[in-house]
């Protein structure tokens, strides 16, 4: 934190082009995914910042759209937690299933993207999804006509893990502003 600002760190993930982070920001631990462990961003215009609904996610944002609003979250979980590039597109993908129900996993695209030396891992899968998360006991709704772009980024040290999920056509409309914060990601302060 800045000293005696309250504020978090410069560099702190999401902190937009105004140098402002997001509202409600959960505390970072010192040492997980501060300073020289950080990535940064630039969040993509249109985009609001939502207070992180649960203690793993880092940012948080409502993506608007007319066929409905989509989410990006942020994951950052420390050194070695969190797993590997595949194993994290594996489990997103067994998140959606095709029109004959069976797993979305064999449709799952996967490719690799060099931004300023990171090598970024990407994922994109399309289907029902059943991934939501609920605050009670019962299963999450399936929500049918859904997309997923994902991407996994190298940080000093441990991966960053963006979800991007939303009704198909939003994510689709939204996909350049995705792909735009991804390749603005950079390490420790903006």
């Amino acid at each position: 934190r800045a000293a005696g600002t309250g504020a978090p760190p410069p560099g702190h993930p999401g902190i937009d082009a105004t140098g402002a982070p997001p509202p409600g920001l959960p505390p970072v631990p010192e040492g997980a995914g501060t300073g020289d462990a950080a990535l940064a961003w630039k969040v993509p215009a249109g985009w609001i910042v939502e207070k992180p609904a649960s203690t793993m996610r880092r940012a948080q944002y409502k993506v608007p759209g007319k066929a409905g609003d989509g989410e990006c979250v942020v994951f950052y979980f420390g050194p070695g937690q969190g797993g590997d590039p595949m194993s994290n597109a594996q489990r997103w993908a067994e998140m959606f299933t095709t029109a004959d129900g069976s797993s979305a996993a064999s449709t799952m695209k996967t490719s690799e993207l060099e931004v300023g030396g990171l090598k970024v891992f990407l994922v994109e899968v399309a289907g029902t999804y059943s991934g939501g998360m609920t605050m009670t006991a019962a299963p999450p709704k399936p929500m049918p006509g859904y997309r997923l772009l994902g991407a996994v980024a190298p940080g000093p040290d441990a991966n960053w893990y963006f979800k991007f999920t939303g009704p198909d056509a939003t994510v689709n409309a939204q996909r350049d502003a995705f792909t735009s914060m991804v390749k603005s990601l950079k390490h420790g302060a903006s």
